[in-house]
């Protein structure tokens, strides 16, 4: 392929508000372009990519029993009230009608369509488990869509559902995923980490994370060396302890003029961790004060859990005065006919401090118990980086960032019992079938392969999803027919290997822009045929992913098996 045929609009320049790397080489590669804020359009060189990383999972989908499939884009409305989606999924849905006002939603996952294309089909036992999956576009109407493809409106997918008959048949195959998507990652070089997660809004039992680390991801994650791994909120709190002091008189106090914790933390000359910090929520239409320590923060991801509701929100400033409470000096003594939330470490604090309920006042000296009763004790605070780690109990947990690149779910039967999704059992009896969802981000591999592996000069891409594994550059042309017929016969070489390969017969571009362009794209070999060393039967062969000064002198009869044998090198390290 000649790369003067090709529309690849390769960018010197790109603006300063592209806030990713791999974002930003992408666009100066030429491999995108975007159309809008969170849209993007792939051109040729970019969809070559593309092509290679589904075709390497389709493979290993195949690989291990899944059929694939082809959903709509456009979801009828019912199907998603039926598992109440339409209006718990938030603004994020796309919602449209059509010209009869009948109501549809661009596609955010398709559980719903899947499960449909299920039921009322006559389904046994014996036809158990099945796996599905498709590639195709998904749509989050994001608020701030950033990082390029990391945070975008429209995004490939590759979802994959599989069904079951038993816990055992999905926790079997539900391994199965994860060792598919542990080979798969590896293969694409990544260093990645697969962590306990929320199962959000796809819902579910259970759910693993595939990050790949990088400082340009959304998703922080906390470790440890002996192996407990999870998204940063769902680590598991340790309870703490204070100390068994002697409990004191409480005692009502009037500070004024202090308007920051700071300030009175300072008035009280007690450490802030013997404050109790008050939140009001409303869920379900009712208000719920949540407490944690005054050193603590809300993880609302475990809130939720504990809720068992993914609707929270933050009670404004007149909900508060309705409860006929004090704006800013909020406390739990003397709460009635409200709901109160404590995490662990709140009912540990002797003698602890927080607002009275009314302007300027405090309490000192409260005490769980003698002085206030909460509905509920649970982990509902997030990790501190002073924090044990929950499982070993020994060390302090690492934190990284990372691109989410896969997550697997196990949903048992929480859409099947939603949609009537039925099979006959070993008894012919109708039994709800149950589900596991497993996704992986198409262009958020792209983007963290990138992230993880380029230089200043720019991409380096792995050879197996490389646009183009081989280029060769001409230079000198003082004897065309000779340099056009060494072209031709190391170019049939390496085809006859099934290697792509793109001949740069730009002559109006100079050879250190060509050069530089090379580099640029990330192919992985570069041969450049100087015709001073024709006469020799000589070309320069160099390994994007070695040091830049790593320049070969090879013969032209040997030059396809030295590429073989590093592409072969490659695959070893895999």
């Amino acid at each position: 392929m000649f790369f003067s045929q090709l529309f690849i609009p390769i960018q010197k320049d790109i603006t300063s508000d592209v806030e990713s790397v791999s974002t930003k080489l992408m666009l100066k590669s030429g491999m995108i372009r975007q159309v809008a804020s969170g849209l993007y359009e792939f051109l040729p060189l970019g969809v070559r990519v593309l092509r290679k990383v589904i075709n390497l999972i389709r493979y290993e989908m195949e690989s291990i029993g899944g059929q694939e499939v082809i959903l709509p884009l456009l979801i009828p409305k019912h199907l998603l009230v039926e598992t109440n989606r339409w209006n718990n999924y938030g603004k994020e849905l796309f919602k449209l009608k059509d010209r009869k006002q009948s109501e549809f939603c661009l596609v955010p996952t398709a559980e719903e369509l899947i499960l449909d294309m299920l039921k009322n089909k006559y389904i046994t036992y014996k036809h158990l488990p099945m796996m599905f999956y498709q590639f195709g576009l998904k749509f989050r109407d994001e608020l701030r869509p950033r990082f390029g493809l990391l945070r975008s409106r429209e995004f490939l997918m590759k979802d994959a559902y599989s069904f079951h008959d038993s816990e055992s048949d999905l926790n079997k195959y539900y391994q199965i995923i994860v060792a598919s998507y542990t080979k798969l990652f590896t293969n694409f070089k990544l260093n990645f980490k697969i962590v306990n997660a929320s199962s959000g809004k796809i819902g579910g039992t259970f759910s693993n994370e595939f990050i790949a680390i990088s400082n340009t991801g959304e998703e922080e994650i906390a470790w440890c060396n002996c192996g407990y791994s999870v998204t940063i909120d769902m680590v598991t709190c340790l309870q703490l302890k204070d100390n068994d002091e002697e409990l004191l008189e409480r005692e009502e106090v009037l500070i004024v003029n202090n308007n920051t914790i700071a300030d009175i933390v300072k008035s009280f000359h007690i450490p802030i961790k013997k404050f109790i910090k008050v939140t009001i929520y409303i869920t379900n239409n009712k208000p719920i004060i949540v407490l944690v320590r005054g050193d603590h923060e809300i993880n609302e991801t475990k809130l939720k859990k504990v809720l068992k509701t993914n609707n929270i929100l933050l009670a404004n400033i007149q909900t508060i005065k309705n409860l006929n409470l004090a704006i800013g000096f909020l406390g739990p003594v003397g709460l009635s006919n409200i709901k109160i939330i404590a995490d662990l470490s709140v009912i540990e604090i002797k003698n602890a401090i927080s607002g009275a309920n009314k302007d300027n006042y405090y309490i000192k000296n409260i005490n769980y118990i003698r002085d206030y009763n909460v509905d509920i004790i649970a982990d509902i605070r997030k990790f501190t980086e002073h924090d044990l780690c929950p499982q070993c109990q020994q060390y302090k947990l690492h934190t990284s960032k990372g691109i989410e690149i896969g997550h697997t779910f196990k949903l048992g039967t929480h859409y099947s019992k939603l949609m009537n999704g039925t099979y006959i059992n070993h008894n012919g009896i109708n039994s709800f079938l149950l589900m596991g969802c497993y996704g992986i981000g198409i262009t958020r591999i792209i983007m963290a392969v990138i992230e993880q592996y380029h230089d200043k000069d720019g991409i380096i891409w792995p050879d197996s999803i490389a646009p183009f594994q081989v280029i060769i550059i001409p230079i000198n042309h003082n004897n065309t027919l000779v340099v056009n017929k060494t072209i031709k016969c190391i170019y049939d070489q390496l085809c006859k290997e099934k290697l792509d390969v793109l001949i740069d017969d730009r002559k109006d571009i100079s050879i250190s822009n060509r050069l530089k362009d090379s580099d640029l794209m990330g192919i992985p070999y570069r041969i450049i045929i100087n015709a001073k060393y024709i006469t020799q039967q000589l070309v320069e062969l160099r390994v994007r992913r070695q040091h830049i000064n790593n320049v070969q002198m090879v013969h032209i009869n040997t030059i396809t098996n030295n590429i073989l044998n590093s592409l072969e090198k490659d695959k070893q390290v895999k």
